[in-house]
């Protein structure tokens, strides 16, 4: 079965906290990564940058990795990104026998319940929550129960099938935030090291995320 993970975000900048996770699941023998830029997030403040801006830097930053795609589909809707609206399209392309793989963090994966139509992303798709070390599952409530009835141990396992499946796993997560990324650069100071270089030689020629 062919298997896709999607990691999606704002990518206000993209960085190495969001590349390296994605390289890694590529090694664990899914078939294709697909960063996927949201246009205007549902759930947190409107990005710094225009769409066209961040698109820009995520397609620079996997230039030169072929294992890591970009999928411009919910920069190109209208109004709010709602995640189930972007698995529906995506199912209806793909078909039932692609495995579609949604990445999430721990966070959002606590509050998932209160997502636009959540109960529906599990019918549409797996998903993969990314664990920090420290970071606690739920042990009761509503996400405690969920991810009871469809935990499984491996990414074979997701693999396998279409959707349906959660898998918890720690992969290499960098401390690394956008937020911090932009602080350091309003404040004057450099954040090379934290991002593909031609990532920041784009936010340098275009003067990005300064006061």
């Amino acid at each position: 079965m062919h298997s896709i993970a999607i990691l999606g975000g704002t990518f206000d900048p993209i960085h190495f906290g969001h590349l390296r996770p994605a390289l890694e699941l590529t090694q664990q023998g899914f078939d294709e990564v697909r960063l996927m830029p949201c246009h205007v997030p549902a759930h947190r403040e409107a990005p710094d940058c225009s769409a066209e801006q961040r698109l820009a830097m995520v397609e620079l930053a996997v230039r030169n990795e072929p294992a890591l795609t970009v999928d411009v589909r919910e920069l190109e809707r209208e109004g709010d990104t709602f995640t189930v609206d972007t698995l529906l399209e995506m199912r209806q392309e793909l078909g039932e026998e692609v495995s579609l793989n949604l990445i999430m963090g721990m966070d959002s994966f606590v509050g998932l319940h209160r997502w636009h139509c959540w109960e529906q992303l599990i019918d549409l798709a797996n998903i993969i929550v990314t664990e920090r070390p420290g970071q606690m599952l739920p042990t009761e409530g509503v996400m405690a129960r969920f991810l009871k009835a469809r935990q499984v141990s491996s990414s074979e396992q997701l693999q396998q099938a279409s959707s349906g499946r959660v898998l918890v796993q720690q992969l290499a997560l960098l401390d690394i935030s956008a937020t911090r990324i932009r602080a350091l650069i309003k404040a004057g100071q450099s954040a090379r090291f934290l991002l593909p270089e031609t990532v920041w030689d784009y936010i340098e020629q275009h003067r990005l995320y300064r006061s």
